[in-house]
């Protein structure tokens, strides 16, 4: 049944959680109600259409999932089960996807073959809501610009933020490109578009927004195009074939940093996957350049 409850909690609705947990939606309600009669106390306000959790509710849920994780884990610690098998799901900020996350997945696989690891991307705040509902083990994310109770963040390395042009435009000037192009934005529902704008407003930059996109890639194709220019975090990860675009620091002693780095929950019941993946990521990073021969000199 605390199982059940979870699935309420991530899915949102009984009915989704029924399909989720493989039972009928009448089942899911039977053993909420059973709960509730246990306990004693009134889990869901369900004087609204969907059933909403009573903060009564929530401190339960929160317990539950403490619960499931230790029962869980029983089995693997009794027989002295190192963790590094089964399934492991990493969420990833859409421009660690290029490089960094098929790195050190590939590293990570290669010292720990018994691991499944399932791949979610998402912008950094998805990711820790995600993170905080117990439906991710750790996320490659942004720094987060307030951590929730229950999560850390481990810092793995600092993009400075460049400005991108084709190559037709010529001026070195960051100020004069950015004001005699148009400007492809970087999603600002994502850290790094709130780090550009923060840096246009405190630099009093008028820009001519043209578009905005979330896709590291789909903004170099834009660029590469000269339909505009944009402002990026520099890659800490070299790629191969990189497009052939212009790259324009923002100031002569750089401009706004983008923190990468892995978050996780403080009660994690899988430390030594992410102790794993932390190395596995360190490493990638170490070697600095994403390619076939790389990959085939690290593995």
């Amino acid at each position: 049944m605390l199982k059940t409850l979870i699935a309420v909690a991530d899915h949102e609705t009984f009915s989704a959680a029924a399909d989720a947990v493989f039972v009928t939606h009448a089942a899911v309600s039977q053993q909420m109600r059973t709960l509730e009669a246990q306990w004693q106390v009134e889990i869901f306000d369900r004087s609204t259409r969907t059933p909403e959790f009573t903060p009564i509710g929530r401190a339960l849920l929160a317990r539950a999932r403490e619960v499931v994780r230790a029962y869980d884990n029983i089995v693997p610690s009794v027989l002295g089960d190192d963790g590094l098998k089964g399934e492991f799901t990493l969420g990833a900020v859409p421009t660690s996807l290029t490089a960094i996350v098929p790195f050190s997945t590939a590293l990570l696989k290669a010292n720990c073959p018994e691991l499944h690891v399932r791949l979610f991307p998402g912008l950094t705040t998805h990711l820790v809501h995600q993170l905080e509902r117990g439906a991710l083990d750790a996320a490659i994310t942004s720094r987060p610009g307030i951590m929730p109770l229950g999560l850390l963040w481990q810092p793995l390395a600092r993009e400075e933020m460049i400005l991108i042009a084709s190559r037709k435009v010529k001026s070195d000037d960051p100020v004069q490109v950015l004001q005699s192009n148009p400007f492809i934005r970087f999603s600002r529902d994502a850290v790094v578009g709130t780090l550009v704008e923060k840096w246009l407003e405190d630099n009093d930059i008028t820009v001519r927004d043209t578009m905005e996109l979330a896709s590291l890639e789909a903004i170099y194709g834009m660029v590469l195009a000269d339909l505009g220019v944009s402002i990026i975090p520099e890659p800490c990860m070299k790629v191969a074939n990189q497009p052939p675009l212009r790259r324009i620091r923002l100031a002569e002693d750089g401009g706004p940093v983008r923190e990468l780095g892995l978050t996780y929950r403080k009660d994690s019941t899988k430390m030594r996957v992410i102790e794993e993946v932390t190395a596995a990521i360190e490493r990638a990073l170490q070697i600095g350049t994403f390619s076939p021969e790389a990959i085939a000199q690290a593995v």
